[in-house]
């Protein structure tokens, strides 16, 4: 229970639950349009999706301040590539946030003559140059990871007892690409932090790609991929060791 409180305790911790509960919802109605019997609560659940991301835009106000802190942390990285990646997808960061609280002050009404279609097309556009930024920099370390694992001898036997294993594989698939895959599949397995980053932000991609027209998907996907990043966020946040760093 100290737990629970601790977690929803924090704005983070409100908001992966808010956003869980907002996809969750895109989820069900997709898979319940079509259903008559069922208009009563599908109006109930895009009633409460409206209201979840209407939170979710409450609680993110201010957030342009931390991205900006964390990128004035990245810069001190030593690491040039991780330096470049982290620091780009921050600003990018604080960019969507700043976007989005122009939006969310134009719905309240603080705001009026701004074209909201303009600017919420230009917070997806940060939004996607942020995840492209985290992914590369997700790509680099899995890169680093397996170039280390691959010079170990303990690991190389491994892998040639795989290989030796399998050998009908070789007739089907290219060996140089089942030893890959096997090692890439090593490094999953043993650095979950990074597993789950990598999950997390292939699903967020689909959010902005779809938005920008990039590749066009359904509410479906981006209400399952949407319901997954969340699940992973909550869960990177109530265990840290699950969570990637720098």
């Amino acid at each position: 229970m100290d737990a629970v409180v601790k977690f929803t305790s924090q704005s983070q911790g409100r908001d992966r639950i808010f956003r869980a509960t907002q996809y969750a919802c895109a989820l069900s109605i997709y898979l319940l349009r079509n259903k008559i019997e069922r208009k009563e609560l599908l109006a109930k659940l895009k009633s409460l999706e409206a209201a979840m991301s209407a939170g979710r835009k409450l609680f993110r106000l201010g957030n342009t301040i931390n991205s900006i802190e964390a990128a004035k942390r990245t810069m001190q990285l030593s690491d040039r590539v991780l330096c470049l990646c982290l620091t780009a997808a921050n600003m990018t960061r604080a960019l969507y946030f700043v976007c989005d609280n122009a939006l969310w002050a134009r719905n309240v009404g603080l705001i009026r003559d701004i074209n909201k279609e303009r600017w919420s097309l230009n917070a997806s556009r940060c939004y996607f140059a942020s995840l492209v930024m985290n992914l590369s920099r997700d790509l680099y370390v899995i890169l680093q990871l397996m170039s280390q694992k691959a010079r170990d001898q303990h690991f190389r036997q491994k892998m040639d007892v795989h290989l030796n294993e399998n050998p009908e594989v070789a007739g089907v698939v290219i060996p140089q690409l089942d030893a890959f895959l096997f090692l890439l599949l090593e490094i999953l397995k043993s650095h979950p932090a990074v597993a789950l980053d990598t999950l997390k932000n292939v699903c967020d991609l689909f959010i902005p790609l779809d938005k920008l027209g990039i590749y066009q998907s359904n509410a479906g996907v981006v209400g399952f991929c949407g319901l997954i990043s969340s699940l992973i966020g909550i869960v990177t946040l109530a265990q840290p060791k699950f969570k990637i760093k720098p």
